[in-house]
């Protein structure tokens, strides 16, 4: 049976971070309200008894998850992208946490004031906002990945292990993010991580992960979604 994912159509956002784990293992999965529109997600979440607080969500035959962390918690063990051990099976749920942590952050650069308010209407609070996030939390949330990459007993080429997991993946997914709505302090920051620019090259060249980029399934980036390029939230060149 495959897997039903529950997400807005027209971004990537939070439900690409499931995406990118399905694609990877070849698991078969339906992207719900791309087929029927967004209207199913409301639809599945009054019938449910454990409904989600927004998407994605997954449904899995009787169990249906909320929360990308969660999911892929989830997910990780059926997909073969979580270690086995129990702490280090708790310590990849952990990073995941900051990954989301860390993707609220970039998501409220451009809306400091209230997700429901119009960007036009918070430009000086976003630049505001923008400065502290280009100077002082990106290079904060990276030196830690990059640390802990550095620290891995199994070598920096993977967060956990030695092998992909679901939060290298997400990592990737991040990264791509900041490149898009950042492009100029991602250029200026690059050569500062070797280790994350390894891992994103190392998921971008999974077989499944390269087929999967250059499909018609992996959406462009663009200015509805969690990470959205405005020039005058970049570094200055």
């Amino acid at each position: 049976m495959a897997y039903e994912l529950y997400y807005w159509t027209g971004i990537q956002g939070r439900g690409e971070y499931i995406r990118l784990a399905l694609e990877a293992a070849g698991a078969p999965y339906r992207d719900v309200a791309r087929e029927e529109g967004d209207q199913v997600i409301a639809a599945v979440s009054n019938e449910v008894s454990t409904p989600s607080f927004a998407p994605p969500f997954l449904r899995d035959g009787d169990v249906v998850v909320g929360q990308v962390a969660a999911i892929l918690l989830y997910l990780g063990d059926k997909l073969d992208l979580a270690p086995k051990d129990a702490a280090l099976r708790l310590w990849t749920h952990q990073i995941q946490l900051t990954i989301a942590d860390f993707v609220l952050e970039g998501h409220d650069v451009h809306h400091p004031i209230g997700a429901g308010e119009y960007y036009e209407d918070q430009k000086p609070e976003s630049k505001r906002r923008a400065l502290e996030f280009r100077e002082q939390r990106v290079p904060k949330f990276l030196d830690w990945f990059e640390r802990i990459l550095a620290r891995n007993p199994k070598g920096p080429a993977h967060l956990v292990g030695s092998r992909l997991s679901y939060v290298d993946l997400s990592l990737f997914q991040v990264m791509d993010g900041l490149i898009y709505a950042f492009p100029t302090l991602m250029g200026e920051l690059a050569p500062r991580y070797p280790h994350i620019k390894a891992v994103c090259a190392t998921v971008a060249d999974h077989p499944k992960i390269r087929a999967y980029l250059a499909s018609d399934r992996r959406l462009p980036s663009n200015e509805n979604d969690l990470f959205r390029h405005y020039p005058e939230l970049d570094a200055k060149p």
